[in-house]
């Protein structure tokens, strides 16, 4: 241990395959990283581990991390693989099929195989209570206590272990949502409640019982699992609270995390994008695609002006790939991204049709690609690229466990080259290109359902596989530049650390532009402002706060809304014509032109209270050329050409500002490795990163 004792920052991600962990200190710069295996029986395992590993080589002591913030894919996983709670709904009577019903349209019209979203809650599990109240939250039909009796023993018959609450237009007024609440817990205290007024306050009752099951579904788990790591991590000393990273780019405390676990949805992901924006801001870039490829997912973002696309919308397990509408619709704040399964341990096969096919399904870490000697015997991309010379056994993954590639060759050869009567490399090359092509199309829809051209965007790839995978994917994509920063295997946890502590809070309240009362909807602001920075302040006891605020707008009639910031005065009857002209002006950017003489309505009030963060430095200075002489090659996979050839191999920690290098070429560093396509040149900024240009997009197109 080092006499001095900085102020020490330890982020901490569990994904599907690998753990990162990140040390900074005051400054923000790295001490130490480590990626371990994820440990999936009781992840905190991994997690200890990667944190025993960055204290032992920055010589630090866990009593002085002062900061800590976890990221975790278990809250997506469990809803992806079944793994929740019991779950029983509890809506308003004539209303029990509002899950069944969903949105009265099907996904795919003509599919005649189709498979209904999972909902999480079959019918026998839906029951109802009366009561009623009206959209402008007058009470139509008090709540009947006196069925409370009935109620209880249907719960208990049905085995739930939690309960959504959802009753009509709860959102207006929660009354009654507080009262069965209250009622239930005095009956039965170990029950798990979630309420649709908390969770998602918003109009359209599909959407938000949806949001409303999907927290209760996983609550008890969450619940269990924060209140283990905090006590584990207390007993290794660690005195500081843990912030949990959400899936709108924010951190919160645990206590929140704990009440609203469906905010941690896409939490890891949400580091990488904050990551990106960040380093777009610092070198000046203001159209940016993300590119995160993990062990077991590849996640997509778009990021304009240094700030990542989001979205109140997205869609968990989808019945099938890409169909919006074929998932379990979730009304939380989000970064928007697309998410596939494409990564490292992704399995390759061939199908019924004598394809070769890759993903989603994925070797994950237990047992993992068949390279890694852990049991694990299905042909992986991990494997596929030590088959072609990509990665090298004696640097991967900083030399944690053996890479032996015989095993991955063997693997290639018998599962995919052999059925297919093509060589290893032809094989290996094959599901290679495979993934790489499923994600370049998916960035290529998720740009086009954004109304976006990504061959203006330059690419920042990072995660485990990121770098490794970045030229071929923005190849395919159409991009030609590609930024590789400092750290990029564990990007993610490195983009926790310059997350502010935050959260949003949305209320429906319906009004008409052109007749807002002002002072009612000052008076709704106000108490959501109060709300958010409570719970903020569970993080951030002391620090100065921000607070934006934001109206969905639309044109009377219309089904969805625009998001138009509000000013961060109190609204007066002077603020209508400036909110009418945002509104137009932000209509016109998305469908060319405003519709004249239209009433403008609102239908939902949107406010984010949050940490001030500090703005980054730019990095516009031009490094001085440095000449580039490495001696050392590796035999490996042409990219391009399809042929073995020779490529150079460097050591980045080698590298310094201004070097150039023609591909092919491998970068090794302790957590990935970074390919430069045949048709790309390497260069490196004077911040260190790594700048790959495309160099002749005719000849290798």
């Amino acid at each position: 241990m080092s006499l001095s004792q900085p102020t020490l920052r330890l982020a901490v991600d569990i994904g599907g395959t690998f753990t990162d962990t990140v040390l900074t200190d005051e400054t923000q710069s790295v001490l130490a990283s480590a990626k371990t295996l994820t440990t999936h029986n009781d992840p905190t395992e991994g997690a200890l581990a990667g944190m025993t590993r960055v204290l032992d080589d920055a010589r630090q002591d866990a009593a002085a991390i002062a900061g800590f913030i976890h990221g975790t894919t278990l809250a997506t996983n469990a809803l992806i693989e079944k793994r929740g709670a019991c779950v029983a709904t509890l809506t308003t009577e004539g209303f029990r099929d509002i899950l069944e019903i969903g949105y009265e349209r099907r996904y795919s019209q003509y599919d005649i195989d189709l498979q209904k979203t999972d909902t999480l809650v079959s019918r026998d599990r839906a029951f109802t209570i009366a009561e009623r109240m009206s959209a402008r939250g007058e009470v139509l039909k008090p709540l009947q206590e006196t069925a409370l009796p009935a109620l209880l023993d249907q719960l208990d018959a049905s085995g739930a272990e939690a309960v959504a609450i959802c009753l009509m237009h709860a959102y207006a007024n929660p009354a009654h949502e507080h009262r069965l609440r209250d009622l239930l817990q005095s009956a039965r205290p170990d029950l798990s409640i979630s309420l649709s007024s908390e969770v998602s306050p918003e109009a359209r009752e599909y959407d938000r019982l949806c949001t409303t099951v999907a927290n209760a579904y996983i609550q008890p788990m969450m619940a269990r699992y924060l209140t283990a790591f905090a006590a584990r991590f207390r007993a290794e000393r660690v005195k500081c609270p843990i912030l949990m990273m959400t899936a709108s780019g924010g951190m919160c405390a645990l206590e929140a995390a704990s009440r609203f676990p469906i905010r941690l949805v896409e939490s890891g992901p949400a580091g990488g994008a904050i990551l990106a924006a960040r380093l777009a801001s610092e070198i000046g870039e203001p159209e940016v695609l993300s590119f995160d490829m993990g062990g077991t997912t590849a996640k997509l973002c778009l990021i304009d002006g240094a700030r990542p696309q989001t979205s109140r919308h997205f869609e968990i397990a989808r019945a099938a790939r890409f169909i919006k509408g074929s998932g379990l619709p979730v009304r939380i704040p989000v970064i928007d991204m697309i998410e596939i399964g494409a990564g490292g341990g992704s399995v390759a096969a061939i199908d019924r049709l004598g394809r070769l096919s890759v993903g989603p399904e994925s070797a994950g870490s237990e047992p993992g690609p068949a390279a890694f000697c852990r049991g694990g015997a299905e042909p992986t991309v991990t494997d596929a690229d030590v088959a072609l010379g990509y990665i090298r056994p004696d640097v991967f993954a900083e030399g944690q466990f053996s890479i032996d590639p015989a095993l991955a060759r063997r693997a290639v050869s018998e599962k995919i080259a052999g059925p297919l009567e093509e060589t290893i490399g032809q094989a290996a090359d094959g599901i290679s290109r495979i993934v790489d092509e499923n994600m370049a199309n998916a960035a290529r829809m998720h740009a086009v359902e954004s109304g976006k051209d990504l061959s203006a965007r330059t690419m920042i790839a990072f995660g485990g596989n990121g770098p490794l995978h970045a030229c071929r994917v923005a190849r395919a994509a159409g991009v030609s530049r590609i930024v590789i920063p400092q750290s990029p295997g564990v990007g993610s946890a490195i983009g926790f650390l310059y997350a502010p502590v935050s959260f949003e809070t949305v209320r429906s309240r319906y009004a008409m532009l052109h007749t807002l009362d002002t002072a009612a909807i000052n008076d709704v602001l106000s108490r959501m402002e109060d709300e958010a920075r409570a719970i903020v302040r569970q993080g951030a006891p002391q620090e100065t706060l921000d607070c934006m605020r934001s109206a969905f707008m639309r044109y009377h009639g219309q089904g969805h809304e625009i998001e138009v910031p509000l000013p961060a005065h109190a609204l007066g009857a002077e603020d209508i014509q400036e909110l009418t002209t945002a509104f137009e002006r932000a209509y016109a950017a998305l469908y060319s032109r405003p519709v004249p003489g239209m009433d403008i309505e609102i239908l939902n009030w949107a406010l984010r209270v949050s940490t001030k963060e500090a703005p980054p430095a730019r990095h516009t200075r031009t490094p001085a050329p440095v000449a580039c002489h490495p001696s050392e090659t590796a035999a490996l996979h042409c990219d391009v050409t399809g042929r073995e050839c020779e490529a150079r191999v460097l050591d980045r920690g080698s590298l310094v500002p201004g070097m150039t290098l023609s591909g092919p070429a491998l970068v090794t560093e302790p957590q990935t490795t970074t390919f430069v396509g045949a048709d790309f040149t390497l260069g490196v900024d004077a911040a260190g990163n790594l700048i790959l240009t495309r160099s002749d997009l005719g000849e290798h197109a």
